[in-house]
C-alpha cells in the first residue's frame, strides 16, 4: 500500500472507497501529498473544538467519533476524517480517537487544498460527504 518513498501506492489508493473512480492524475497527486502516520490505540486524531490543520485517510484500524463526549460512530479503513474543518475554516465539530493501532495517511491543510484545486471530482466527493454528514448531524440533533 506504500511505495518505497513512504508515499501511498496509487493502485491501493484507487481501491479506497473515497478515491475510487478518480483519474490517474488525482491519484498521483494524492499519493505524493499524503504522509504515512502510525498511531497507537487511544491516540486523539482530532480534538473537538480545536482548529483543524490536517485530515486523514484511514488505511488500517478503527477510530471512534464523538460529539460532546457522546459516541457517534466508528470509522475504519478507507474513511476520510477531519476534512470538514479544513473546508469550513472552523474548529473541529467532533473528536476522533483511535480504538486500535492505526495506519493513516495525513494531508495537511495546504496539501488538502492543493488536491481540491487539482481535482474537481475530489472537490465534488468531499462536498457530497460534507452534505451527508451535515444531514446526519441535523437528524441526530433533532
Amino acid at each position: 500500500m506504500f511505495g518505497r518513498n513512504g508515499k501511498l501506492d496509487t493502485d491501493w489508493l484507487a481501491s479506497v472507497p473515497f478515491f475510487s473512480g478518480f483519474d490517474a492524475s488525482t491519484l498521483k497527486s494524492a499519493s505524493q501529498l499524503g504522509e504515512k502516520q502510525q498511531v497507537e490505540a487511544g491516540a486523539v486524531l482530532i480534538d473537538q473544538g480545536r482548529v483543524g490543520d490536517a485530515c486523514y485517510v484511514i488505511v488500517e484500524g478503527n477510530a471512534m467519533v464523538q460529539m460532546n463526549g457522546e459516541y457517534v460512530t466508528t470509522v475504519g479503513a478507507g474513511s476520510m476524517v477531519g476534512e470538514m474543518a479544513l473546508i469550513e475554516y472552523r474548529p473541529r465539530n467532533a473528536s476522533v480517537i483511535a480504538e486500535t493501532a492505526m495506519t493513516l495517511v495525513a494531508f495537511g491543510t495546504s496539501e488538502f487544498r492543493a488536491l481540491l484545486d487539482k481535482s474537481p471530482e475530489l472537490s465534488e466527493s468531499v462536498l457530497a460527504q460534507l452534505n451527508s454528514r451535515l444531514r446526519a448531524n441535523e437528524a441526530r440533533n433533532g
